[in-house]
């Protein structure tokens, strides 16, 4: 496709990557906090033991980071129902005749690697493509969980009432051992999703040349003028 034929489009709103790069940083704090929490490291150091409060300044940031996370969440959900066709909770439904062939389309791009002679224009997705979509949508799920089960084995020990909600998980699970393994392989199916998001981030940008890693920094992408008309089109008759 020739440059001249790309138009600049604003696909994430302001809002959006907020929430994007506050959960970068609540996630990575809470995954290297609870590999601290997990498995804490021997401390020597002659100071009185009453001055030694380094597992509980971790756990506190642990804690910060954990409503960070769940307020964030609940403000991505609200944005889901107010903000643009990109950011609405319709673009997250996969399971449509055209998602489907995006979803294929994608699969055959991402993990064949097989190149394509022509670029069609309906397998060109200016928000995210189906394949990203349904990982969301399992990525929220995954969420939901690490959400239950770490304000679980927090409410024994908050005085406030937000955790305390939280606390018939854990006898649902048969206790606190099964609630923490529950929330461990939760933290390593998010680690798995940001090593396979950042590369396919990456490698779609350097494959589309659309401004995929910039777009979540400045909001924009270059999009073929003929697919942005199709778009608007389709979505006039939604």
């Amino acid at each position: 496709m020739e440059t001249r034929n790309f138009k600049r489009v604003l696909v994430w709103e302001l809002p959006v990557r907020i929430f994007h790069w506050l959960n970068v940083l609540s996630v990575l704090t809470l995954i290297l906090s609870g590999f601290l929490i997990a498995n804490p490291p021997a401390l020597l150091s002659n100071a009185e033991a009453t001055n030694l409060h380094s597992f509980g300044i971790v756990r506190y940031i642990h804690f910060i980071a954990a409503y960070i996370f769940f307020f964030n969440m609940i403000l991505r959900i609200y944005w889901s129902f107010v903000g643009n066709q990109f950011a609405n909770w319709r673009a997250f439904l996969p399971f449509t005749k055209k998602n489907w062939d995006n979803f294929k389309h994608v699969l055959k791009i991402d993990i064949f690697l097989l190149n394509e002679k022509k670029r069609e224009l309906k397998y060109i997705s200016i928000g995210h493509n189906s394949v990203a979509t349904l990982s969301y949508i399992i990525l929220f799920i995954v969420a939901l969980i690490s959400v239950f089960t770490g304000f679980a084995l927090y409410a024994d020990t908050s005085t406030w009432f937000l955790p305390k909600l939280f606390s018939w998980v854990t006898p649902l699970f048969g206790g606190d051992f099964m609630v923490r393994d529950i929330h461990h392989i939760a933290m390593w199916i998010f680690i798995f999703f940001i090593i396979v998001h950042v590369y396919l981030v990456f490698y779609h940008d350097w494959l589309e040349g659309r401004g995929e890693v910039s777009s979540m920094f400045g909001g924009y992408k270059f999009v073929n003028e003929d697919r942005l008309k199709k778009v608007m089109e389709e979505e006039k008759k939604d």
